[in-house]
């Protein structure tokens, strides 16, 4: 039955907070929400609000915040846009990422040109508009009928507060039905005293309130399933209503959600909230489908994941979610293991790399970690294990080929050794002499041209491609016919400026490095084509169970 109150709708909002602890689950929630609706036939988009003060995460350590996303147009931002591209299989902008310096480099910049008349600049309101023009530049632009927007960082954080300002001002200024609060908090479960405790809760509501914003739905994080007394209680204590109050608990996977979310009718609550149809049915048989090919795999193939940042799970985040893409496709569980690449010698790599169905060498900048890779690079060449190099992984692979097969035992890149007499990877020479960190970088979607008879084009099955860069240093052309005579061939370039994108080993059973991220682009409706075919690689080697 269509709501009484529906109407043509204008752009709507959805605000996803957190409280009581970060880490909950902010990202996910919000990209299940939008999956949800965009089930039932909203066209839907998602943004980050990142309190910190960086223009963008691109300079920071991984440990610092984990991956740094990359989306087509370019922008650095934070890893919650994989999720969000990843559960609505739609990509994102640079407009779906703002941060805190984002934000005071605008104003300051409009400061500086006399932009405000003279006025004394203030967080209210020169900070909150400058928020609030970015919040509602998506919506501003028609292309959604919902705008969910995820806060980071913990109400009651200082660096949160303006943006909780933005959301009292806009549920004001847009009036009724148009604003909806999501707030996500933790119930925690004290073993000693043998129950779950709603107090955090009630008390991250009571923070939020005093900065003037109602939650409309709660959704509370809990490792035990909530009995109905402390549905009540939490809505009677927090001012929403009982079925506003929606349980997350612990799952196996972060695909799971949608589907819980979905039986706890949390999109009907929304819908209602904001006053848009609920005759619409959502459609999530694909979905399901994947999260019963995900729980039912019919093989397993074990793969090594050589990296720097290993010890931090969410430093790769998007080449991890990519092999669960791609084992379900192949149909089958990948159980990834990081090797840290800096503990990888002469002495041991053998033996750490023994049983492994294949090997990836993640991206990454700086020396640390660098002959680990080239280690386990050669041990995958020798061996004829399946490899994957991405990113600075494919240019270890050509910095590996060129010291043990072509003889240029000196061979590296320039990025670590600048004088290196054999420079197989280079600064191409209109990058030279600029120094600011992001000015030699390429950044986002480029096109690139793949060589027919390839791995990359069997995988791909098409000759023109376009991937997600996010590097400096490029293959060294100079040195291009000597690699391709010894056996490592060229087989993906940039059409524009002839870069090398794709290499491969074609005596090998899958050997191929590549220039870009093809982690960035794989969905769960799309796992990406090149660790499909990796997996698919990695499976023969293996014994169906």
């Amino acid at each position: 039955m269509k709501n009484s109150n529906s109407k043509t709708p204008s752009t709507k909002y959805i605000f996803v907070t957190g409280g009581v602890a970060s880490s909950l689950g902010k990202g996910i929630i919000s990209s299940s929400i939008g999956k949800l609706l965009q089930a039932r036939g909203y066209k839907v988009t998602i943004q980050k609000l990142d309190p910190y003060i960086n223009i963008d995460p691109g300079t920071l350590n991984p440990y610092e915040h984990g991956e740094c996303f990359v989306t087509q147009d370019g922008a650095e931002t934070d890893l919650d846009l994989g999720h969000y591209e990843r559960f609505l299989d739609a990509p994102t902008s640079h407009a779906n990422s703002i941060t805190t310096g984002k934000v005071y480099q605008e104003v300051i910049s409009k400061e500086r040109r006399g932009d405000y008349l003279g006025k004394t600049v203030q967080v209210i309101p020169h900070i909150t508009d400058e928020i609030k023009r970015r919040v509602l530049l998506l919506g501003g632009k028609g292309k959604a009928n919902v705008v969910i927007t995820e806060i980071g960082g913990t109400v009651g954080d200082i660096e949160s507060l303006p943006y909780v300002e933005v959301v009292r001002q806009l549920r004001y200024e847009l009036g009724p039905g148009q604003v909806a609060v999501v707030h996500l908090t933790l119930v925690p479960y004290l073993s000693a005293a043998g129950e779950l405790k709603t107090k955090p809760t009630q008390h991250s509501v009571k923070m939020l309130l005093e900065e003037g914003v109602q939650p409309d739905v709660l959704v509370l994080r809990t490792e035990k399933k909530l009995s109905e007394d402390i549905r009540r209680k939490v809505a009677l204590f927090c001012n929403v209503e009982k079925d506003s109050v929606v349980e997350s608990i612990d799952v196996s996977t972060i695909y799971e959600v949608p589907l819980r979310m979905l039986d706890q009718k949390l999109d009907e609550t929304l819908l209602r909230k904001l006053n848009l149809d609920l005759d619409r049915k959502p459609d999530l048989d694909d979905w399901r489908e994947f999260v019963s090919k995900l729980h039912n795999p019919k093989k397993n193939v074990s793969i090594a994941l050589v990296g720097k940042y290993v010890e931090l799970p969410d430093a790769y985040k998007s080449i991890v979610e990519s092999f669960v893409h791609a084992g379900v496709k192949n149909e089958c569980k990948v159980k990834v293991t990081p090797i840290q690449s800096a503990d990888l010698t002469e002495e041991n790599v053998k033996g750490k790399l023994n049983g492994f169905h294949g090997i990836m060498v993640a991206p990454g900048f700086g020396e640390r970690g660098f002959q680990g890779k080239i280690l386990a690079a050669k041990h995958a060449r020798e061996h004829n294990i399946p490899f994957l190099g991405v990113c600075l992984g494919m240019q270890v692979a050509v910095v590996e080929f060129a010291r043990n097969v072509l003889g240029m035992c000196e061979a590296h890149s320039t990025e670590m050794v600048h004088a290196t007499p054999y420079p197989v990877i280079d600064l191409m020479e209109q990058q030279k002499g600029i120094t600011e960190k992001g000015g030699t970088m390429r950044l986002g979607a480029y096109p690139c041209r793949l060589e027919k008879g390839t791995k990359a084009y069997a995988a791909y099955g098409r000759e023109k491609i376009s991937e997600r860069h996010r590097h400096r240093y490029e293959f060294n052309n100079i040195y291009l016919n000597d690699f391709e005579k010894a056996g490592m061939k060229a087989t993906g370039f940039n059409p524009e400026t002839n870069l090398v994108e794709i290499v491969e080993i074609p005596a090998h059973k899958w050997y191929v490095g590549v220039q870009f991220h093809p982690e960035y682009s794989s969905t769960v409706l799309h796992p990406h084509p090149l660790f499909v075919g990796f997996v698919k690689a990695a499976l023969s080697l293996t014994v169906n169970n």
